[in-house]
């Protein structure tokens, strides 16, 4: 149930999409943004979201400009990729959202009609709710896609982080920080300095006084997530934004540290919480897939039929597994080798590929199921656990630091939006 109320949260925090029905005859256009606009209810939906999550939570907001002023920049980020998304010809079509929603049922082990009721009793409804997480899929594709070929990884980065984990047990601390980021709204002149700096000073004075630090980012802040209350969560120091691993090095739960300062203005950060992490036995699966992408001429449902028709010839022994990958996957790294994909720590996988994985067992096919690369059978080879090798570590470190670049560029891919789009605030 935890689970399904923080995706509804995400689901009205994020979903821009309302019925016609939806919008009153006071409804009116708020920002434009390039060809497309944000509705003042959009505005207010999101602000209510914010309010009702912060009920919740027992905590203290601010006035309603400043959520509004807040929110509208969600919807103005979220609309720029959304617009991103379409000229690179990207949706979520119905099938794939229905997969997902089926998925996060089954993970609460529940069916998607016990689902749809726990969300409209909480006061969603499943259309928002499917729109919403139909919008999170196709940000999170754009994104993925966008930000993934500005991101280059030497073998050096990755063996000299390899060093310190094994150096320093890095990899078994996380970090939960907190971030306000006070800008100087591009104006570099001293006194732009001066100005940002006083605030920056003043928000310290705050949070030395005991102000509620989410409290005060969300009104002060300029950062990604100030609508989070600045929480970024919980980061392996390897993973965090650059800006923040010296500044939390040796610190202990509950430390503020700033403020500092950077190219967009003065940080202050809040160590929220530290845990460590025993080190445990790593389990690996080791499977075969078989590929197929849709295309123009191959529609969803005949690469579906496809699949199926494969399964069926695996099960009357006509063929095996690895003859029809290596006859037919589009995975040419893995079909030269009859679609085995080698023994892996699943997290590596897309979430719709992993998830089909969990449900297997050894010798088992998958359903044909979709993800974002195309739509996959999978077969089962076997699972074992082993101990953190070498190669398990030098896998985390590559995501660590595929992890901490990816937050960096996805922070400068959203200002290079921000830096061509025409935006007009209407209301």
């Amino acid at each position: 149930m935890k689970l399904i109320k923080t995706i509804l949260g995400i689901a009205l925090l994020c979903t821009t999409t309302f019925s016609q029905a939806e919008i009153t005859a006071l409804d009116r256009v708020a920002i434009v943004v390039n060809d497309g606009v944000i509705l003042k209810s959009e505005i207010d939906a999101l602000v209510a979201t914010v309010k009702k999550n912060a009920f919740s939570n027992a905590q203290e907001l601010p006035s309603d400009r400043v959520l509004k002023t807040q929110a509208s920049e969600r919807l103005i980020d979220k609309l720029l990729k959304k617009q991103m998304a379409a000229r690179m010809s990207m949706r979520i079509g119905d099938t794939q959202l229905d997969q997902t929603i089926g998925n996060i049922a089954a993970e609460q082990k529940i069916t998607v009609a016990q689902l749809k009721k726990t969300l409209e009793a909480d006061g969603l409804k499943f259309t928002t709710y499917r729109e919403g997480v139909r919008d999170e899929l196709l940000i999170g594709q754009v994104e993925r896609i966008s930000i993934r070929r500005r991101i280059n990884i030497s073998e050096q980065e990755i063996d000299n982080l390899v060093v310190l984990l094994q150096q320093h047990g890095q990899n078994n601390v996380t970090y939960r920080v907190g971030h306000i980021l006070i800008s100087h709204n591009g104006d570099q002149s001293s006194t732009g300095q001066a100005t940002a700096r006083e605030k920056a000073d003043k928000v310290i004075e705050l949070l030395k006084d005991e102000r509620d630090f989410k409290e005060l980012a969300i009104t002060t802040s300029s950062g990604p997530k100030a609508l989070e209350g600045g929480d970024w969560g919980y980061m392996n120091i390897n993973e965090m934004p650059t800006l923040f691993t010296d500044a939390v090095k040796g610190k202990k739960k509950g430390d503020i540290i700033g403020p500092f300062k950077s190219g967009n203005g003065y940080h202050i950060i809040k160590v929220m919480d530290i845990k460590g992490q025993q080190q445990v036995d790593v389990t690996e699966v080791n499977a075969r897939h078989i590929l197929i992408k849709t295309s123009i001429i191959l529609s969803d449902e005949r690469a579906k039929a496809q699949l199926e028709g494969f399964i069926k010839e695996v099960k009357a022994g006509d063929k095996t597994f690895a003859q029809l990958a290596e006859k037919h996957s589009e995975d040419a790294g893995s079909a030269i080798k009859g679609g085995e994909l080698g023994w892996n720590d699943p997290s590596i996988w897309a979430p719709a590929f992993k998830f089909a994985l969990s449900q297997l067992t050894d010798g088992e096919l998958s359903k044909p199921f979709k993800s974002s690369h195309g739509w996959h059978i999978i077969e089962m080879i076997g699972t074992r656990n082993v101990d953190a090798t070498d190669k398990f570590v030098k896998n985390r470190a590559y995501q660590m630091i595929y992890g901490r670049k990816f937050n960096e560029e996805n922070s400068a891919w959203a200002k290079e939006l921000r830096a061509t789009a025409f935006i007009e605030i209407m209301d």
